[in-house]
């Protein structure tokens, strides 16, 4: 693994976004695209260093685009599966998923990438 490189934060839109009961199902794209924002304006509290920032979206949030900090990937097909193939590309470097999802965390620590959960990123 080479510590030179940024840690990688995968985050996952879908679980993160669904975490709170805001309302967010009525405009799954606005908040993916304000779990973006706020992304962006605080990155991870709590570590400090370089990040590299990867929001993962699906589903009706598809489509939501970069900003400066945060790189926006739309999942061709199941937001999970996606996470998992970004991991296994990152083999390299350290990995951090941003998942409450039980089977993911399971998924990307076999990949060697640590987890952590929604509260993280989106304050309860």
């Amino acid at each position: 693994m080479d510590a030179e490189l940024p840690l990688l934060v995968i985050v996952d839109g879908a679980n993160v976004v669904g975490s709170v009961p805001d309302g967010w199902w009525r405009d799954r794209r606005g908040a993916a695209e304000r779990l973006r924002d706020r992304l962006a304006s605080d990155g991870l509290p709590g570590r400090s260093g370089p990040l590299e920032l990867v929001l993962v979206v699906e589903g009706a949030a598809r489509g939501v685009q970069a900003v400066p900090g945060v790189r926006v990937e739309s999942a061709p097909g199941s937001g999970d599966d996606h996470i998992v193939a970004l991991t296994a590309r990152a083999a390299d470097r350290p990995v951090l998923v941003v998942t409450a999802d039980r089977e993911l965390r399971r998924r990307v620590t076999e990949l060697g990438a640590e987890v952590t959960g929604p509260r993280s990123v989106r304050p309860a």
